[in-house]
């Protein structure tokens, strides 16, 4: 039987990330250890989704321009939609480091 899966188990995977996250090159190493050589790449091209939506780029130009499934765009557009949601948060934070 399957492990039921635990959101402490999220919690902590993100803290470590937390502390790691000063080192660039520990932090690269330990997401090419942890996902699988597919999943380090998707992660990558998501982020691109995200930022190309952002930049105002339709839907089908980012699913062109990055050789990915409409719906794979589509869902990070959604996500977009949520004000208050992690890639808007994000977005604003890098954002004001730029100005």
């Amino acid at each position: 039987m399957a492990k039921e899966w635990k959101e402490e188990y999220t919690d902590e995977l993100v803290g470590v990330i937390q502390k790691i996250a000063g080192d660039r090159e520990l932090l690269k190493a330990f997401f090419q250890d942890i996902l699988s050589p597919a999943e380090y790449k998707e992660l990558g091209v998501r982020w691109q989704i995200v930022q190309q939506l952002a930049a105002g780029n339709s839907q089908r130009d980012v699913a062109k321009n990055l050789h990915t499934a409409i719906a794979t765009v589509t869902r990070g557009s959604r996500e977009l939609e949520d004000e208050n949601g992690g890639f808007q948060r994000v977005l604003r934070k890098f954002s004001k480091k730029e100005t």
